[in-house]
């Protein structure tokens, strides 16, 4: 059985940290360290782990040893036109940045009850929105994003975090697309639910090969080319005040649908 809650103490964050290193294979200079899980848990952030209570010696709410994925979120402030929606007075807003799930355990649906958890904690505290970055050319955290949680995206940021020393970033720039998700918004809440949502008229499609993965292995040119021919499609529709609204998949390619978004 997984319990999902909140961490606790220093190990349970120690654990998290040692997740983190055995999903992105950082070297010492890219990992977030203990003191940082803590600090921001502490000042109103979010540490949300997942825990398998039948590993042995784990017991009925889990343990250090039985994490087995976990969700990192800061605090944050908008203001101005960033806080959205005609705001007057600053927003406050929860910057989820970074999420990881053991293997062995992914693919069962442990990454939506971690992200449930931490929308119910966020409107339990009155925090409207949730943000954080992900690689467009991931299509499956695209999907998982857009079409599982009903987050919806605007903006395109180059080279984000730098190049980093994790194999799954294939030495490629770290662009991303920032995901927002309006956790209150009737869009949210009828996808979370399942239901039907009618969305506006789509007017821009953006195509990742489904073979991507590959690709950044074998061919870091191609893989490259690929990036930046999305990242130009992305800032022509989002300088027209485009979203991304929609995903689809099939065994050729991950797409974007671009069309307008009104508010949150």
């Amino acid at each position: 059985m997984i319990v999902i809650r909140s961490c606790q103490g220093q190990a349970e964050l120690e654990a998290c940290v040692q997740l983190q290193v055995e999903t992105w294979g950082y070297d010492p200079t890219d990992v977030i360290p203990r003191k940082a899980f803590l600090v921001w848990q502490k000042v109103g952030g979010q540490v949300i782990g997942a825990f398998d209570t039948e590993i042995a010696g784990a017991g009925d709410e889990g343990g250090p040893e039985s994490l087995v994925g976990f969700v990192l979120a800061l605090p944050g402030i908008k203001f101005g036109a960033e806080a959205n929606a005609g705001a007057a007075e600053p927003r406050p807003y929860l910057h989820s940045h970074m999420m990881a799930v053991k293997e062995g355990y992914r693919n069962r649906g442990l990454g939506v009850r971690l992200k449930l958890e931490q929308r119910k904690d966020a409107l339990k505290r009155g925090i409207r929105l949730i943000e954080w970055t992900f690689d467009p050319l991931e299509i499956k955290n695209a999907f998982f994003n857009v079409e599982r949680l009903g987050a919806i995206v605007r903006r395109y940021v180059f080279n984000q975090y730098g190049t980093t020393t994790s194999h799954l970033h294939g030495g490629l720039p770290t662009d991303r697309c920032i995901a927002e998700w309006w956790i209150g918004s009737p869009r949210a809440q009828a996808i979370i639910a399942g239901g039907p949502f009618e969305r506006n008229p789509i007017e821009v499609r953006i195509a990742i090969p489904a073979e991507i993965a590959g690709i950044r292995v074998e061919d870091p040119k191609r893989a490259r080319e690929i990036q930046q021919q999305a990242s130009d499609q992305f800032q022509v529709a989002f300088d027209r005040r485009l979203a991304v609204i929609g995903f689809e998949k099939s065994n050729q390619a991950g797409t974007y649908l671009l069309g307008k978004w009104e508010s949150s």
